[in-house]
């Protein structure tokens, strides 16, 4: 996707800040709580992981998840896992310093996955040892002993400003080349969209969070050139400012009533 087709993103988001200019701190902290729901929402069902709102919402408040089929602790501390690491991405975003490193992204993959490392793993980074049988992901990826050196190699690039790019591309980017080198059996494909969502929240940008729904279509864009990632990615970008200006509609409503 050529560059150009991220202005009406631009232009959206333009408009919608100027519509949030003197908007209380309640209705942002308001919005903001929606939309982590649904960022954990949403990551879940991309690896398969169906969750309820009530669930999510009682994960947090430390309460355990309980369904028609079971109670599992494990799923709770998986999403209070996720909302730490979009703790940290949000952190990591307001920094000064622009600087992602190696260590950040296995900081990130450390809180979204349990201490003991699986078999197939190194015992430092927890990198996968041979090619990894996911019942989800089934695109191309680098022989492992590549891993720590195109870890290295995606870093360098993204931290080289040298070369004009507009934000949303070198996020897309950024996900496809992680995807690529697959570094752990566990948890990379979060990994890749919050290392993507970091780099879109430093330069002002929301996150973009891919529909559940779009699942199969997501899964299928790993397996071909980013461009079709990068629809996806404008999709949900799109639907983040429908989603804030229905949002500021319906207060707009309530107030007026």
């Amino acid at each position: 996707m050529e560059e150009r087709h991220f202005f009406d993103i631009d232009a959206k988001l333009a408009k919608l800040g100027e519509r949030r200019l003197g908007e209380d701190l309640l209705a942002t902290s308001m919005f903001q709580e929606t939309l982590e729901a649904g960022w954990i929402y949403h990551d879940n069902a991309l690896e398969g992981v169906v969750l309820s709102f009530p669930e999510i919402r009682d994960a947090l408040a430390r309460k355990a998840i309980v369904d028609g089929n079971c109670s599992d602790e494990a799923l709770s501390t998986e999403v209070r896992s996720f909302k730490a690491a979009i703790d940290v991405v949000r952190k990591l975003a307001s920094q000064q310093s622009r600087t992602i490193t190696v260590e950040q992204l296995n900081r990130l993959h450390e809180i979204l996955t349990p201490v003991e490392k699986p078999r197939g793993t190194s015992s430092r980074n927890g990198y996968r040892t041979d090619r990894p049988h996911h019942r989800v992901y089934h695109h191309d990826v680098v022989p492992c002993d590549t891993i720590p050196l195109r870890l290295k190699q995606l870093c360098e690039s993204l931290n080289n400003e040298g070369e004009p790019i507009h934000t949303v591309a070198r996020a897309i980017n950024a996900h496809f080349e992680l995807m690529t080198i697959y570094p752990w059996p566990k948890n990379s494909g979060k990994v890749a969209r919050l290392l993507m969502n970091l780099l879109l929240l430093r330069d002002g940008y929301p996150p973009a969070v891919i529909p559940g729904v779009e699942r199969q279509r997501y899964h299928e864009s790993l397996r071909a050139e980013n461009d079709r990632l990068a629809d996806l990615v404008a999709d949900s970008l799109r639907n983040y400012c429908s989603a804030a200006c229905r949002f500021l509609d319906d207060r707009a409503a309530r107030a007026s009533t």
